[in-house]
C-alpha cells in the first residue's frame, strides 16, 4: 500500500482511509490502485467483519483529481479501469461496508459514499454532485445508486443543479445513516463498526446480493432467490447459535461463520 491509502485492521473492523488531504482525498491513478486493493485485502481477512471508509484531514473526497486530467482524456476508459472496478467490488464483498462521511463527499467521492452500504455523516460533511459544474454527467455508480435511495425526482434534482447537501438535509433524504456530531465521530462510528462486526456476517452478504439481485428481478425470482439463500443461512454456526441463545434467553455471540 502507497500513502494514498492508509489501511488498519482493530476489533474485527478495517478502516480504510483515503490519505491524500492537501488533495481534499481526490482521487489520482494511486489511490484507484490502492483503494480496490485494500478493499480487497478486507475482503480476503477472515477477521474483518466490518470495513469503515473514511477520508484524512477535512474532506471525505473531492472526487477526481482534475490536475491529473487533460484534453486527451478518454473518460469512458478512466471509468471503466479505475472507477467502476472499485464501485462493483464494494457492491460484491460480502461485509458490511460503512462510508464515514467525515467532510465534503463530491464528484466521485459523493458515488463512493452512496455505494457503501451505510453513511455515518459528521454534522460537518455535506454531499455535491458537482459534475454539472464542469459539464460532465455523475459516474461510479451516482445514477444507479442515488434514485434508489431519494427517489427519482429528487436525483435529478441533485444531478442537474449540483447544489450542496447538508448533513441534517442527508438524513432527512435518507443519504445518511446517521449524523454524529464532531466531537463524538470517533467513538460513534467505532460502536457503529462494532456493532456490525458482532453480527452474523454471512447473513449480511446474503442480505446484500440478495437486495442488489432484487431491483431487475420478478418476484417470482426473488421468492426463489430468499429460499435459496435462507437454506444456506440455516446451515451456519451463527443461526445455530442465534437459535440456542433465543431458547436460553442471553444474548448470542456470533463468530461470523
Amino acid at each position: 500500500m502507497s500513502d494514498t491509502i492508509l489501511y488498519e485492521v482493530k476489533n474485527s473492523t478495517a478502516w480504510i482511509t483515503l490519505n491524500r488531504p492537501d488533495k481534499l482525498n481526490a482521487f489520482n491513478k494511486a489511490m484507484h490502485s490502492d483503494l480496490l486493493k485494500a478493499l480487497q485485502d478486507a475482503e480476503n481477512d477472515k477477521t474483518v467483519r466490518a470495513i469503515v471508509l473514511t477520508g484524512a484531514g477535512r474532506a471525505f473526497s473531492a472526487g477526481q483529481d482534475l490536475s491529473e486530467v487533460d484534453n486527451s482524456i478518454d473518460y469512458s476508459e478512466l471509468l471503466r479501469n479505475r472507477y467502476n472496478p472499485i464501485i462493483h467490488k464494494m457492491a460484491n464483498i460480502g461485509k458490511p461496508i460503512i462510508a464515514a462521511v467525515n467532510g465534503t463527499a463530491a464528484g466521485a467521492g459523493f458515488s463512493l459514499a452512496l455505494a457503501a452500504d451505510f453513511r455515518l455523516v459528521s454534522e460537518k460533511a455535506s454531499f455535491l454532485n458537482a459534475f454539472i459544474h464542469i459539464g460532465l454527467v455523475p459516474d461510479s455508480g451516482n445514477t444507479y445508486y442515488l434514485p434508489r435511495i431519494v427517489g427519482h425526482s429528487k436525483a435529478l434534482e441533485l444531478m442537474v443543479l449540483g447544489e450542496k447537501v447538508v448533513a441534517e438535509e442527508a438524513l432527512r433524504l435518507g443519504l445518511a445513516t446517521k449524523v454524529i456530531s464532531p466531537e463524538n465521530w470517533k467513538s460513534e462510528v467505532s460502536m457503529f463498526a462494532g456493532r456490525l462486526a458482532s453480527m452474523p456476517t454471512k447473513a449480511i452478504a446474503l442480505i446484500k446480493e440478495g437486495l442488489l439481485k432484487s431491483w431487475d428481478s420478478t418476484l417470482g425470482e426473488v421468492l426463489e432467490g430468499e429460499a435459496h439463500a435462507q437454506g444456506l443461512a440455516g446451515t451456519t454456526s451463527d443461526h445455530m447459535e442465534g437459535v440456542q441463545a433465543f431458547l436460553e434467553k442471553r444474548k448470542p455471540l456470533f463468530n461470523g461463520d
